[in-house]
């Protein structure tokens, strides 16, 4: 399985391009799954549902089966958050693992960066930052060996996430 990050501020757009570069990924044949990192409390699950009451009783783990979907559930519970090797473990063979919001890590990414949003880029604070998708012209200080893609070519990205993608690291 290969590996390709979204990188990005909140409100940059990383879940727009995603809707729009993973139909375009499919229809080149690959098979793709996603790894988001949130750094909200998350809840897939809706309070009240026997799954949700069952998790909150002290279940680590809750396995949900149901027509057209499963969906696996795992309590922290106090713990550390697992390190991206051991959630890419996880998942079913796939050609390419997208994965958004996590910093760090030995994977090549794609930073979402739209001046109008008032916040400063990743690049180059954050590891890894092969290429910055915008919808704006490169600022002076980004130099020109960094590629620079206009951020509503959705063709483009995908041809260069495909390019740029590598194995995951063990």
């Amino acid at each position: 399985m290969n590996v390709f990050g979204i990188a990005g501020h909140s409100g940059m757009g990383k879940t727009t391009l995603l809707e729009r570069l993973i139909p375009l990924l499919t229809a080149r044949g690959r098979v793709v799954s996603l790894v988001k990192h949130s750094h909200k409390v998350i809840e897939v699950d809706r309070p009240g549902k026997d799954s949700y009451r069952l998790r909150e009783a002290g279940c680590q783990e809750v396995l949900l089966l149901g027509e057209g979907r499963w969906a696996l559930m795992h309590e922290l519970r106090g713990a550390e958050e697992p390190p991206l090797p051991y959630l890419l473990g996880r998942l079913q063979h796939c050609d390419l693992v997208l994965i958004e919001g996590f910093k760090q890590g030995d994977f090549p990414k794609l930073e979402v960066w739209r001046p109008s949003q008032g916040r400063e880029m990743l690049w180059p604070n954050w590891p890894g930052i092969a290429a910055i998708a915008s919808d704006a012209p490169r600022p002076a200080q980004v130099p020109s060996t960094l590629p620079w893609l206009d951020l509503h070519d959705a063709a483009a990205l995908a041809d260069f996430v495909l390019a740029h993608a590598r194995p995951a690291a063990a």
